[in-house]
């Protein structure tokens, strides 16, 4: 009997647990099972718009190859209207200002980097800062190429960074500003990069002595 009165004593507080704490508990459950599945309407809709970018970027690709400036810079924009916000956007903005620039369209080249320093993660972002400083240079916007360039990369960019500083300051003929930075850049170089030390090298030697 003691038992059967201690049973019930042990139900009676579960149901007053139960009616004190169920509905948060209950409430709290469907926020966790919501969550879980908004995640995985995410995580599904991150994989369909990959898929569907990287079908796009196919057809940069093979217009880039085609060298066909026209069909690259449509497919282009369309990937970065439609999925921009995937790496393919960067990626595909990266490959249609090369082709561009090559065609001689420095103003379209000039539009793609500047959507890829805008929209671009990492080192899409910095690769596009170091071209578009290029092509800036190419025109003889000199400062706006520095500009571009003024602040201080992440250390894997410090020697990209430093060399086509040079390469600005130099146009501009001041020589001990580009000293600077040709040494700046060898100095941040990997003893791997044998060939890009050999022209910052050759452009450094280029401006003779001090």
């Amino acid at each position: 009997m003691a038992y059967d009165l201690e049973e019930q004593e042990q139900l009676e507080n579960i149901k007053a647990w139960w009616r004190q704490y169920g509905n948060f508990l209950t409430w709290l459950l469907i926020a966790c099972l919501l969550a879980f599945a908004g995640w995985n309407g995410w995580k599904y809709w991150e994989r369909k718009q990959a898929g569907e970018a990287a079908v796009l970027y196919e057809q940069v690709l093979k217009a880039a190859e085609a060298r066909d400036a026209e069909r690259v810079k449509r497919a282009a924009g369309d990937l970065e209207q439609k999925y921009g916000r995937t790496a393919y956007g960067p990626m595909s903005a990266l490959v249609a200002a090369k082709v561009l620039y090559e065609a001689g369209d420095l103003a379209a080249a000039k539009v793609q980097l500047q959507w890829a320093i805008d929209h671009g993660d990492g080192e899409y972002a910095h690769l596009a800062r170091i071209r578009l400083a290029g092509v800036l240079l190419d025109e003889k916007a000199y400062d706006q190429g520095l500009a571009l360039l003024k602040d201080e990369p992440p250390a894997a960019f410090v020697a990209l960074y430093a060399d086509r500083r040079g390469d600005l300051l130099a146009a501009q003929d001041k020589r001990d500003d580009a000293r600077r930075a040709y040494q700046q850049a060898l100095d941040k170089l990997s003893a791997n990069d044998a060939g890009m030390r050999q022209i910052i090298q050759f452009k450094l030697d280029a401006l003779g002595t001090a």
